[in-house]
């Protein structure tokens, strides 16, 4: 199902959560195409690499939640800073979000900690592709966990999550017009 911008909607937990926080209109915007770019990138791993294996909800909560914490960090919403990570990290283990789909926005500015996941590298990439922006370190990190999960040798899944990448990439203009149309502030 696609809504506004031919962006899915966020999960209803994630839309009711950023409602009673009164999360900035911008940051409900950034969520969703990070999310939509998420649940895009799970179809096509899906359909291209059969039996991978990744935490779906996991990832597609990661991904609607990942940048929760500006809502108190509302610089970030237009500058640097990682404050966000820590702050949005608690602000839902607060809320009841078990620790397992909470680190996502503690994890999704690092993807070279001991403890990061296959989800928590498709969280960051999701992160970081919605915009157009690409990686080759992040996506060289993909490519050693799907290699090794799907037994194709890197040189192959490299080219296949090339032109995945280049596909999502390809809408960023769109989802970049899609946040700017929302104010920063309620």
């Amino acid at each position: 199902m696609r809504g506004e911008a031919g962006l899915r909607p966020l999960p209803e937990e994630v839309d009711g959560l950023l409602r009673r926080l009164d999360a900035p209109p911008r940051l409900g915007a950034h969520l969703r195409a990070v999310h939509d770019v998420a649940c895009r990138l799970l179809d096509a791993l899906y359909e291209r690499f059969p039996g991978v294996d990744v935490d779906q909800e996991a990832v597609r909560y990661g991904a609607a939640t990942h940048d929760v914490g500006k809502t108190y960090v509302t610089a970030e919403l237009s500058g640097p800073g990682s404050e966000h990570e820590r702050r949005g990290h608690r602000l839902l283990l607060d809320h009841g979000v078990e620790e397992r789909l909470a680190r996502f926005a503690r994890t999704h500015g690092s993807w070279d900690g001991p403890d990061v996941t296959f989800e928590d590298l498709l969280v960051s990439l999701a992160d970081k592709v919605w915009k157009g922006k690409r990686v080759p370190d992040l996506e060289q990190r993909v490519v050693d966990h799907l290699a090794a999960g799907v037994g194709q040798e890197p040189w192959e899944v490299f080219m296949t999550l090339d032109d995945l990448l280049t596909e999502l990439a390809a809408d960023a203009d769109r989802r970049l017009a899609f946040q700017s149309a929302h104010p920063i502030t309620s």
